[in-house]
């Protein structure tokens, strides 16, 4: 790198400050605008936080790891998330913005009542906002060191010191600007860090080493390129390919989604994806936020990444072995002139400054709104509250830091998350859905799978086989208790009724109660948009691919799918339109 490569670097991080010093004023008005926004951001913006927050640094290279293992057909570790994505789109982002609430822990008192509600409460703000969240920035911090070691080939040591600096100055925009600081500085970290991913694609793929996408064709196996894994019983008679048996292919595809509580993809939306369908303008400016992002998300942004992946298995054989996740990492610092080179390096500072920022707010909200306001300091005024909020998400930032310095990164943490979280999703959903759940149905729902993973792993049952045996077994577990507890107290019952209006027949004992909170809800509509949604993001995504591999009969009969079903779901949220304005 020379100095027009380190002006661009300065010049992106006196750029992402200027917003928060813009903001400040207005974040300090109040907790409901330093942590939603004043519940008015717009779709766009509050889609293009999200999808900022889900590009954290390392997530490039994952997907080149996935490609270097399995070919293209390895992302469906995290492309059966669709399922669940679209859930939430259709069926959860209209109500999440009907609950008026703070944050997604606030939920449980108004859907439970009594002790349990408040305990759940509390445990879920010190839990997902403190232990949770301060791991997660961790485990970011760690990959941002890895890549910064990588591109200029400096001691960790020294590389740390750079990511603590980008780290504190976005704690302090964090702080000063609130959510409405985070959003827009994520929207343009995201042009950023996409045009950057795009323009290194370009450069590689086209490369003398690979030739363009006729060379990468002729250099790679032909698997390498299958969109879908193989479904076999015999999976050691396929190499190098993602080859799952019909159990691993139903556990993915059939449970995950819906089961299992991962961050980002929580089965009925959850932490910053349920923050900012919270503070979006309405009920229509929700489900839009969470439908692009949906789309973005899998459709859009996986395939610059997808190319340098496959470009990386031609150009650096030798580490595609043993540390494929580099092959990114070296085409950055091997192909880009300098000036591009620089940008690259904003991008990535981009993608792990969105995700730290949100992280930071979307933590602090939970430990001041349900915790610190709700048990500890219950009557200050707003700019108390505010001012704790600030102090917080800098204490957090130094919490995260200390907490990287004792993290290695471990192989399959995602697979363990997932499994922890085995069972809960089915509450997560049901919650809304049903008046018979209860906080005792979530709390033994998050407890349960704990202590089913040693057993599980005792016998030796690995992932994702274990999702059957952990989601059987919580759900047993929570469906008990649920029947053996008390249900929530009916004036409780009854109060979320009117203001949620899911509608239903398993709320037909109390919606009985309230004829005058009418049911807004047509599920069968709904479950029509929800496959037709899950339809067009498959659709999207792999007409996208097959254009770049100029297999254009496919990519036409795909995008034609694709427009179809855009085409019928646009018309039927047309005429929910009128119901939201």
């Amino acid at each position: 790198m020379i100095l027009i490569d380190y002006l661009i670097i300065i010049l992106y991080f006196v750029f992402s400050f200027s917003i928060a010093i813009i903001f400040s004023k207005r974040a300090g008005k109040n907790t409901g605008e330093f942590f939603l926004s004043g519940r008015n951001l717009p779709w766009y913006l509050a889609g293009l936080s999200m999808v900022a927050t889900t590009f954290a640094a390392d997530t490039p290279l994952a997907v080149t790891e996935l490609v270097a293992k399995n070919g293209i057909s390895g992302n469906w570790i995290w492309w059966n998330f669709v399922f669940g994505g679209l859930l939430t789109v259709f069926f959860f982002a209209k109500l999440w913005r009907r609950a008026g609430i703070m944050t997604e822990v606030e939920f449980a008192e108004i859907r439970y009542s009594g002790k349990p509600a408040k305990f759940l409460r509390g445990f879920r703000a010190v839990y997902l906002g403190l232990f949770i969240n301060v791991i997660i920035m961790g485990w970011v911090n760690k990959a941002m060191v890895s890549i910064l070691v990588g591109i200029f080939n400096l001691p960790e040591e020294s590389v740390f010191i750079y990511v603590i600096i980008a780290m504190l100055i976005v704690a302090v925009y964090s702080a000063l600007s609130g959510l409405w600081g985070v959003v827009v500085t994520d929207a343009v970290q995201f042009v950023i860090a996409m045009t950057g991913c795009i323009i290194l694609a370009i450069y590689v793929v086209n490369s003398p080493q690979v030739g363009g996408i006729d060379g990468m064709k002729t250099k790679l196996p032909e698997f390498v390129f299958d969109f879908f894994p193989k479904i076999s019983t015999n999976t050691t008679a396929l190499t190098n390919v993602l080859a799952l048996t019909p159990l691993a292919f139903l556990a993915y595809v059939g449970i995950q989604w819906w089961a299992t509580w991962y961050p980002g993809a929580e089965p009925g939306g959850g932490g910053y994806v349920a923050q900012r369908m919270m503070a979006a303008k309405n009920e229509k400016h929700s489900l839009f936020a969470t439908l692009f992002f949906q789309i973005a998300h899998y459709a859009l942004r996986p395939w610059p990444w997808i190319l340098v992946g496959l470009a990386a298995l031609i150009i650096y054989p030798e580490i595609s072995s043993s540390n494929p996740k580099m092959g990114y990492i070296f085409a950055i610092r091997d192909f880009l002139p300098p000036g591009l080179k620089g940008l690259l390096v904003a991008s990535f500072f981009a993608a792990y400054m969105s995700t730290i920022a949100t992280q930071l707010n979307w933590g602090t909200s939970y430990i001041i709104n349900d915790f610190y306001k709700r048990f500890i300091i219950k009557n200050q005024d707003e700019k108390h509250y505010v001012l704790i909020s600030r102090l917080t998400t800098l204490l957090l930032m130094i919490i995260s830091i200390v907490v990287t310095m004792f993290i290695d990164r471990i192989s399959g943490a995602w697979e363990f998350i997932i499994e922890c979280g085995a069972g809960v999703g089915l509450v997560l959903i049901l919650r809304w859905y049903w008046w018979r759940i209860n906080a005792w149905s979530e709390i033994s729902a998050l407890i349960t799978p704990f202590a089913l993973l040693p057993i599980v792993k005792h016998f030796g049952i690995e992932f994702p086989i274990s999702l059957f045996y952990l989601v059987f077994g919580t759900t047993l577990v929570w469906l008990i208790v649920t029947f053996i507890t008390k249900p929530t107290d009916e004036k409780v019952l009854i109060e979320f009724y009117k203001r949620i209006r899911p509608g239903g027949k398993l709320w037909k004992k109390i919606s009985e109660k309230i004829p005058e909170a009418k049911e807004s809800s047509n599920f069968l509509i709904m479950f029509l948009n929800w496959l037709l949604g899950v339809v067009f993001v498959y659709s999207t995504l792999f007409g996208i691919g097959s254009l770049i591999f100029k297999d254009y009969t496919m990519a036409i009969f795909y995008l034609l799918i694709a427009s179809i079903s855009i085409t019928i779901i646009s018309l039927s949220l047309a005429k929910d339109y009128k119901l939201l304005e």
